[in-house]
């Protein structure tokens, strides 16, 4: 065994670091000492008993000293803390922990009681020096197992374990505050207790979702956002959460007016006869914020409904149109932070969804700071019925994210996890974890009886001292305050909150504060008239051969594949030769017009670069580098700029996000396109809770455009639908726009419509399948010179003829068209609807008046009678009496035969043109 001599001649410390840093990076450790290492934990690992191999290969027998292989199991047995220390911390502090195995007990690492009093220099891994392992243990004990539980070991960059090493070591991963400090901590403490406490008093059993339990909340989103600002320059920040809490939040934080609040509890009707407002733990605000130093941050607290998570891709949103349009690219300017519940992140697929999201090119926001507030319990359910997994956050491992346990009750223990939490999203741009672990005092609202359900645990909440009554027990041991200064500082908020609460009774409505209201100043609110109102959406032709001819040119230097090419030639084609311009050239049109006018456009849904039906091309490949280019944006006298991203395999979270992106800036098209229109349900709760909804609850403009497939060719239930009648559903009095165009040239003026006006509603585009390349699909340059979008389009046969007047949408117009081309029918006239809400009744009764002889009048329609747009035209269309013609009531949108589906198709065609 001499060939492991030269052990005996190095210090102890030099292999106890070489170790360290081979468990934590084994690529870093140099070949030979790796191979060593692997044959010794092997050895360690491996029983005789079980592998045929010279009892030399186990490493209890390698004529190692014993002194280095002490070293190395005290370099395992702090690895061990470093890995599972977080299993056994005391960070509940209303429950006893569950208890796990292996433990940190020293004899799993090799080690007995007789090695307490021995130094080791494996102390200097973690920077206390040579030390006994009876003082590394006390160590490891204060770092990885007191009030802050730590995981990070799985994470896969080197340079981060090692930043989290240094860092946590530092002042024992205990905070060292000063007086001074220590009082603002205490003064937001006071602040979210005493004002709790207040509306119990004053609103006794009415919903507010309190904080109690997890007060310290307060100051750590204070601190959060004050070292933001002081140690790294943050001009703004987003931050989005459910209900638990934010009534504290709005006031203690965002500085929303007492009296308002208060006028809310009172149930006071709102002050705008058209906003219906919602509850007031929805609501949100934006504050600027000056601290005392001159330095400046603008807050944004998210509206959000009671869909728990929904905000958080909304929250991400807006952060990157900021990022984008404000910060020039920059996301150190721009804090996310996203305050989750236990039961809501461990159990929404939306969190996963936006966790997927963070590291993606197209919805990146430079890491966002998640706080989970924990109260280990859901509406009534425990958390073991909850989640399988250990942790509620560990979601946040799917992109290795560091994530910390906190005791709620150990206010500077949260505070100090949030400096740290700040400090790692700015340094590495990437999201972080803080499990926040508290309880809550009542039940899910303040009129719940939780004891019906965990009477144990309630019964030691009930004994439980709320976290300010631990504080300032803390500080005046101290001696940083006494008890006249902790009575003094209640009582002073307390007279805050009493007037405030004299106040609002002076009052007699309630109101809306407009969110992010500096971002809309140059747009107006308008009403069903205003929608009506006719936009000049042409552009001129010259300009436009200008467009087609970039989008058609192969740049210099780049080399597509052939067939990339031969759509070029096409376009050039389309528009220098032929004059007939299909959907896809129409529609690039309108982007390259839009962005001519200064204009950004942003475009994400699955596959759209291409788009699902290949008629896009929006983005093109050099064969050789594989670099992406978008020709929209190789126009000189571009203005704006395109974005254009492929997403990830979600509908809810990149809906929410888009939806966020275009809150935050009305001057980009954004557009999300579902991959089919039927998948849009995967994304329902944004469509019903913001796009629909949010305008009148929050007084909320939005100008996002979706763009929903749309069309029956026999492809099955799920490629047919995109489930006209749920939109038309959702349709108010003046909330949205829902249109189905049969002509490029009224697809290109819709769109630039969308941005030319001085307001936006959301707006969705049932687009078209086979049209997008169907022989009468098409419009010439001219048609998107000049005109504007039309809201109906009358038919062009002689008026008096015509004995049936048939009303129809999309793609079912050129079925009926070309069969009555086939029949040669003259008496039966086919209005297009092409904005389906808000219907123009002015242009249809023009259309109706046109024909004197029509004896039936008839809405056609290729959904079945209890879909599409028949149910929403018999409660509003009321200029005639409709009949329809639609297949027969069914369950699903459409079989799975196509010929079946052709059989029902030639069904309603022919009821159409029946006699009269």
């Amino acid at each position: 065994m001499d060939k492991y001599s030269f052990l005996n001649a190095a210090h102890t410390s030099f292999f106890a670091e070489l170790y360290d840093k081979y468990l934590t990076d084994p690529d870093s450790v140099e070949p030979s000492w790796r191979a060593f290492f692997q044959g010794y934990d092997f050895g360690l690992e491996t029983s005789l008993d079980e592998l045929d191999i010279p009892s030399q290969a186990n490493g209890q027998n390698i004529a190692v000293p014993e002194s280095v292989q002490k070293e190395f199991q005290v370099v395992k047995l702090i690895n061990g803390y470093r890995s599972r220390g977080h299993l056994f911390t005391r960070t509940n502090p209303v429950r006893e922990r569950r208890k796990y195995v292996p433990s940190l007990e020293i004899e799993n690492f090799g080690l007995s009681q007789e090695d307490m009093g021995t130094v080791f220099n494996a102390g200097e891994i973690i920077g206390i020096g040579p030390n006994t392992l009876s003082n590394i243990i006390d160590h490891l004990n204060q770092v990885y197992c007191d009030s802050i539980g730590v995981e990070y070991m799985y994470i896969r960059k080197p340079e981060i374990v090692n930043w989290w090493q240094q860092r946590l070591h530092k002042n024992n991963n205990h905070p060292e505050y000063s007086a001074d400090s220590k009082k603002y901590i205490l003064s937001k403490l006071n602040q979210a207790v005493t004002f709790e406490s207040f509306l119990q008093t004053k609103y006794v059993g009415q919903k507010r979702f309190s904080l109690e339990g997890g007060e310290s909340l307060i100051p750590a989103i204070s601190v959060a956002l004050f070292n933001s600002v002081i140690d790294y320059d943050v001009k703004e920040c987003v931050l989005g959460m459910a209900h638990r809490g934010r009534l504290s939040t709005l006031v203690n934080i965002f500085r929303k007016p007492l009296h308002e609040l208060f006028s809310e509890f009172e149930g006071k009707d709102f002050e705008e006869e058209n906003i219906d407002g919602d509850v007031k733990y929805h609501l949100g605000f934006t504050l600027d914020k000056t601290y005392q130093n001159g330095r400046a941050i603008k807050m944004n607290l998210v509206p959000n409904p009671s869909h728990l998570e929904t905000v958080a891709p909304v929250v991400e949103g807006i952060t990157r149109a900021k990022i984008d349009n404000d910060y020039n690219g920059d996301d150190s300017q721009i804090l996310p932070i996203v305050v989750h519940g236990d039961a809501a992140i461990a159990g929404q697929g939306i969190a996963y969804e936006v966790v997927q999201m963070s590291r993606l090119n197209g919805y990146k926001t430079g890491g966002t700071i998640h706080i989970v507030v924990n109260n280990q319990i859901g509406f009534t359910t425990n958390y073991l019925d909850a989640r399988s997994s250990t942790y509620c956050t560990d979601v946040g491992k799917v992109t290795l994210s560091p994530v910390l346990h906190v005791n709620a009750d150990d206010v500077e223990a949260v505070v100090h996890a949030i400096e740290m939490a700040v400090d790692y999203r700015m340094r590495f741009k990437r999201d972080i974890f803080i499990d926040l672990l508290g309880y809550r005092k009542y039940g899910h609202n303040e009129g719940d009886e939780p004891r019906f359900t965990q009477p144990k645990l309630y019964k030691a909440i009930a004994k439980h001292p709320n976290p300010l009554k631990i504080y300032t027990d803390k500080l005046i041991a101290e001696g940083a305050i006494d008890e006249a200064y902790s009575k003094k500082i209640v009582e002073d908020f307390k007279a805050v909150l009493e007037r405030e609460y004299a106040k609002s009774k002076k009052s007699d409505s309630s109101r809306v504060r407009e969110f992010m209201q500096e971002r809309w100043t140059d747009f107006e609110r308008q009403g069903l008239e205003g929608m009506l109102l006719a936009v000049d959406s042409s552009y001129p032709k010259e300009h436009l051969k200008n467009i087609a001819k970039v989008i058609s040119t192969v740049p210099e230097g780049v080399k597509f594949v052939r067939k990339a090419e031969r759509i070029l030639d096409g376009r050039a084609k389309m528009v220098f030769e032929t004059d007939i311009l299909d959907w896809g050239m129409a529609e690039t049109l309108a982007y390259g017009s839009l962005l001519e006018e200064g204009f950004n456009v942003r475009i994400s849904g699955q596959d759209v670069e291409r788009g699902t039906f290949s008629h896009r091309h929006a983005i093109l490949r050099d064969e050789i580098s594989e670099e992406r280019i978008n020709l929209l944006n190789m126009n000189p006298a571009n203005k704006g700029e395109m974005y254009i991203y492929n997403s990830l395999l979600s509908e809810y979270g990149v809906l929410g996000f888009d939806y966020g992106y275009a809150m935050a800036n009305p001057n980009t098209l954004t557009i999300w396109e579902a991959q089919f229109g039927d998948f849009s349900n995967g994304a329902q709760i944004i469509f019903d809770q913001y796009l629909s909804a949010a305008e009148d609850k929050w007084k909320m403009q939005n100008g996002i455009v979706v763009l929903l497939p749309h069309g029956y060719e026999g492809q099955g239930s799920e490629h047919s639908s995109a489930r006209i009648e749920r939109y038309l559903q959702l349709c108010g009095r003046d909330n949205m726009i829902v249109a189905d165009c049969t002509t490029p040239a009224n697809m290109f003026h819709l769109l630039r419509r969308q941005m030319k006006r001085n307001f936006r509603k959301p707006l969705i585009v049932f687009t078209p399948k086979s049209l997008l390349r169907h022989a009468k699909a098409v419009s010439s340059l001219k048609d998107l010179a000049t005109g504007k979008f039309e809201e109906v389009i009358d038919d062009n046969i002689a008026p008096k003829e015509v004995k049936k007047l048939v009303f129809c949408t999309g793609k079912f117009y050129y079925d009926l068209l070309e069969e009555r081309e086939d029949l040669e029918r003259n008496d039966v006239a086919l209005v297009r609807i092409e904005q389906l809400f808000p219907l123009h009744y002015d242009k249809l009764q023009e259309v109706i008046n046109k024909y004197p002889n029509v004896e039936k009048y008839v809405w056609a329609q290729e959904e079945p009678k209890n879909m599409g747009a028949w149910s929403f035209m018999l409660q509003r269309f009321e200029l005639v009496k409709l009949e329809v013609a639609a297949r027969e009531y069914a369950s699903v949108p459409a079989p799975g035969s196509s010929a079946r589906d052709k059989k029902r198709q030639r069904a309603v065609i022919n009821n159409v043109f029946d006699t009269v």
